[in-house]
């Protein structure tokens, strides 16, 4: 058999860092609390996960019981029943609407008032403070027209917009949940225990037990505890989950094991090397950490909005109460056109303008094969101007597999060609034999019985079957034995070819790679269609890697790439303009993925690259992505219209609440007010409704 180009073992630079201890801030009602934990231990994430469910929780709680006495409010408030045509007013009615206001505002408020005062800390106002600044405003001001002010209550107001800020927080927060699970799962690759080899005795061990020189026994199948040196035993080893190396690599002794790769069909004893936060896969795990913390920084859409509603709601309420005092006007006429204006300014759809969107872009996206999980990096999808993609199990099907098999001598199809080579390779652990004889059971071929099987040293195998002498042999054989290699024998650079042979005579010839997935070429032909450089990186070898990107068309490729490299490539693009897209399925593409602008994990990958990635193809369609960008685009545009219908009737009702109109004879009241309110709420809720046919469009 031909002998196969070995995965070069690259050093990693283990430096001194001290991994076990982790201080990550939290950042307001949608960020991660990764709290302090050790790598070793506690599987990383795990506190921020159950915390970020616990706030989750929270906002449902105060919700349901603002719900329940903001129904009271509304049915007792004396603006409601002069709205609706009705008269219901209980004894002490102003005071049952204060005590019940009183706790809808310090319990449902809560969240925003802490957050107000988050904001005000960092300079930064946005949501929190406007929501902060109305509520505030209609509490205070109504209590005291209940106290003896002259004026009118705002607690349905300050109800109903309580409510509706705790259901956009929540289902806000609900389309982030789960991005904490990323470092956890990263750790849970790693057995619970390691085999550790005393003398002649085997003693199973928990990996904190595990010291560098500790020789452990890795069985069949099992996954690796330790990075580690082989000492004893030969063996393919499954590393494409972290190195992106599509082919199972032998490792013979002195050859280095990553922790986390998956062993082959013989048993190995490997000497530990690095353990802990010394390892390969630690050393992942921080690439990750720091690149989603980064990410963690970025502003959405409506915190712009609404600081600069902030600020334009200061401006003419103090504005208002000004001129109208300095006009003669008496202060609680000024203070109710104020509170009016201040009122008014936050409006209810402005904090369902967004999660809205999100909540049916994220359903309309999954049954259209995208999983959102981060939604500030799926809005932003627009701007990608560079797709990064690894190659194996993404631009390829993952799988070290047949792609032809032909026949040079008409006594022999290609079924007969596949079926005598089974014979020979169905008691083999090497990738071409075990490519050969998936695409046997695929083809539901029966496998033949051999005699006298034997190894052709570096060459290949012989034996006899059914009577004849079949040999499974590299091109170097035939080359030997002055036999002729066919034209045709190589299409591709990125394929393996052995040869058959019967009797020493060639009857055909089988060629395996990691195939292309048929959707590739066209995913990429729409990339650059709408002007996106495609580029890729593998763990794979030049030669496999030219070939790929000769086929498909790229703009570029990277080859024998680790994972630090893919985060440089990316930092690289970034420097110079381009908003990047990753899209990968293996642990070595989890920094890479969080790393980028926007990371896009396909759905046949492991579950670490899925919760790393902000953005899941869940069919594992590279076409997916075009529909990605479509959606992205559709989905801004529906976000932009939403906050511009959500604040657009401020341009009306704000100037004639603070009395423009007022020598005409008019002015805007709470309650004609309450209309337009309710009138750009209901138009936020059906156009964000009108997504789904944009999306089903794209």
């Amino acid at each position: 058999m031909e002998n196969h180009k070995e995965h070069e073992n690259k050093k990693i630079d283990h430096s001194k860092m001290d991994h076990s201890k982790m201080d990550m801030t939290q950042e307001e009602h949608a960020k991660m609390d990764h709290s302090k934990m050790d790598h070793g231990s506690v599987p990383m994430g795990s506190v921020g996960h159950d915390h970020h469910k616990m706030m989750i929780a929270d906002f449902k709680k105060r919700f349901w019981l603002v719900i329940v006495l903001t129904i009271p409010i509304l049915i007792i408030s004396p603006m409601i029943q002069d709205l609706v045509g009705y008269n219901f007013l209980l004894p002490g009615n102003s005071y049952i609407l204060f005590a019940l206001s009183t706790i809808v505002y310090f319990y449902g408020g809560w969240p925003f008032l802490k957050g107000f005062f988050g904001e005000i800390k960092k300079g930064v106002p946005g949501m929190m403070t406007l929501i902060a600044m109305a509520i505030s405003v209609a509490y205070f001001y109504s209590s005291a027209t209940v106290f003896g002010l002259k004026g009118v209550d705002f607690f349905w107001e300050l109800a109903t917009l309580i409510a509706i800020m705790l259901l956009g927080h929540w289902i806000e927060m609900k389309s982030v949940l789960g991005a904490s699970k990323a470092l956890q799962l990263l750790v849970s690759m790693m057995p619970a225990e390691a085999h550790k080899v005393n003398g002649d005795k085997i003693e199973d061990i928990s990996l904190d037990k595990l010291l560098k020189d500790d020789v452990i026994l890795i069985k069949p199948g099992e996954k690796v505890p330790a990075d580690g040196i082989i000492t004893e035993g030969t063996s393919y080893l499954n590393e494409s989950m972290l190195t992106g190396e599509s082919k199972p690599v032998k490792k013979e002794v002195a050859n280095k094991v990553i922790g986390g790769s998956v062993n082959g069909n013989s048993t190995i004893k490997v000497k530990v090397e690095h353990t802990g936060k010394d390892s390969y896969l630690n050393k992942v795990i921080k690439m990750v950490e720091e690149a989603q913390k980064t990410k963690s920084k970025m502003q959405n859409l409506s915190d712009r909005a609404a600081k600069w509603l902030t600020y334009i709601a200061l401006a003419i309420g103090f504005g208002t109460l000004a001129t109208w005092l300095l006009l003669g006007f008496p202060f609680v006429f000024a203070l109710e056109r104020m509170v009016t204006v201040m009122v008014i300014a936050c409006p209810h759809a402005l904090g369902l303008a967004i999660p809205l969107v999100v909540a049916i872009s994220t359903a309309v996206s999954a049954q259209n094969g995208l999983l959102i999980r981060n939604r500030t990096a799926f809005e932003e999808s627009r701007k990608i101007s560079a797709i990064l993609f690894d190659k194996t199990g993404t631009l390829t099907k993952g799988d070290f597999g047949v792609t032809r098999i032909e026949s040079v001598d008409k006594n022999y199809n290609s079924d007969e060609v596949l079926r005598l080579s089974s014979a020979l390779e169905q008691s083999s652990e090497h990738p071409i034999a075990v490519g050969i004889i998936k695409k046997v059971k695929e083809n539901n071929i029966v496998i033949p019985k051999l005699e006298k099987f034997s190894a052709i040293t570096g060459k290949g195998v012989e034996a006899i079957v059914e009577g004849k002498d079949v040999k499974v042999v590299s091109p170097g054989y035939l080359r030997e034995n002055n036999i002729s290699i066919p034209e045709d024998a190589y299409s591709d650079a990125a394929e393996t070819v052995v040869f058959i042979l019967i009797d020493s005579k060639l009857i055909g010839f089988i060629a395996l790679a990691d195939e292309i997935r048929p959707e590739s070429a066209e995913a990429i032909r729409i990339f650059k269609k709408n002007n996106i450089k495609v580029l890729m990186a593998t763990g794979d070898n030049e030669k496999t890697a030219k070939a790929v990107s000769d086929k498909l068309g790229l703009d570029g490729y990277y080859a024998e790439v680790l994972p630090h490299q893919k985060v440089e490539i990316i930092k690289e693009l970034q420097s110079k303009g381009d908003f990047v897209a990753m899209t990968g399925d293996g642990v070595n593409d989890a920094p890479a993925l969080a790393q980028a602008n926007v990371g896009i994990a396909v759905g046949s990958g492991t579950d670490v690259a899925a919760e790393t990635a902000d953005i899941i193809l869940v069919n594992s369609n590279p076409q997916d992505i075009a529909n990605l960008i479509l959606f992205g685009k559709a989905t801004y545009r529906k976000m932009i219209q939403n906050l511009l219908w959500a604040t657009a009737y401020n341009v009306v009702t704000i100037p004639l609440a603070a009395g423009v109109l007022y020598s005409s004879g008019f002015v805007l009241g709470p309650a004609v007010g309450a209309v337009f309110m309710s009138l750009s709420t209901v138009i936020v809720a059906i156009n964000a409704q009108l997504l789904k046919k944009q999306i089903n469009k794209g």
